[in-house]
């Protein structure tokens, strides 16, 4: 497996991609969350209704090293908010925090990180969407978007690449779902105010698979590719991943980036030309799954 372990590790000539990044991770929860300062740590606190965020590094942070002290100070107030426990971060960025972290408790857990840069090109899928299959970018309005927007957290709920359980019928009560709480009225607005991308695979009025990307700048990240669990092994993933990458290049984004679930998933996306660059890293309460994040922004992707 191509990962990077430490700070020291990292190539020099790609610390300016890894800053790049870094910032991105840094603004892009900032359009529906306040931040909380502490210290080397800042935690981004949902302003509405909306995915809880996480806690991550301090961008530009220069004062003392992050202890376990630092990270038990914000488990408290996540506790305090009703917030999820939850800690991201890239490896090689801030290499001293997953220390901290596990000296306070939590779990770490690892997301092979990959990326495009501005000097790849995207490598298009060798074959053609299943027959009935349409793969396209959905607007605001699209009458398929709530399906699009629920295939994911079926995907997640069910994760892996091998064939699933859940199928249609699962797929139709999960958009209902969401269209009555509110969840996919603020996706649209979200793809008309121009901070998410979505795509989705298409058949018949359902969508069998589902993506987005959100971009800030020149910099995306494509995050919640899912599909629905009794449609895997026909290459949706790889057809709405590379819709995403053609959609945000054709829009002047020139880095994209993505988190894997696992090398398996990885592997996946190694076809699309995403090389292996870092390691996300997720860290909680421990005795628990990798919590999701909202497939609007940095779920780990399965196909």
């Amino acid at each position: 497996m191509h990962r990077v372990t430490s700070a020291a590790a990292l190539d020099p000539a790609l610390r300016p991609l890894l800053d790049e990044i870094e910032r991105y991770y840094d603004a892009v929860p900032r359009s529906a969350a306040r931040v909380e300062d502490f210290g080397p740590l800042s935690l981004f606190v949902r302003e509405g209704e909306g995915w809880p965020y996480y806690a991550r590094p301090a961008l530009g942070h220069t004062g003392p090293a992050v202890t376990a002290e630092d990270v038990l100070r914000v488990l408290a107030r996540q506790r305090e908010l009703g917030a999820p426990q939850t800690f991201e971060w890239v490896a090689e960025h801030d290499p001293r925090l997953r220390a901290a972290v596990e000296e306070a408790g939590l779990t770490v857990h690892e997301h092979p990180l990959l990326v495009l840069g501005p000097d790849q090109e995207p490598t298009l899928p060798e074959t053609a969407p299943p027959a009935g299959v349409s793969v396209r970018v959905l607007a605001a309005e699209d009458p398929d978007l709530a399906s699009a927007v629920a295939v994911p957290h079926l995907a997640f709920g069910e994760p892996g690449t091998a064939t699933g359980l859940a199928g249609p019928d699962e797929l139709a009560a999960a958009a209902e779902q969401l269209a009555s709480d509110g969840t996919v009225e603020r996706i649209a607005e979200r793809i008309a105010a121009g901070r998410t991308v979505l795509a989705a695979a298409v058949q018949d009025g359902t969508a069998l698979c589902a993506g987005q990307h959100n971009p800030v700048g020149p910099v995306t990240e494509v995050a919640g590719v899912g599909t629905l669990p009794t449609a895997r092994r026909r290459g949706l993933g790889l057809a709405v991943t590379a819709a995403l990458v053609a959609h945000a290049r054709a829009n002047g984004v020139r880095t994209v980036f993505l988190s894997a679930a696992d090398e398996d998933v990885a592997r996946i996306y190694r076809r699309a030309g995403f090389r292996p660059f870092a390691t996300a890293l997720i860290a909680e309460p421990a005795a628990t799954e990798p919590t999701a994040t909202e497939p609007a922004t940095t779920e780990p992707a399965t196909a």
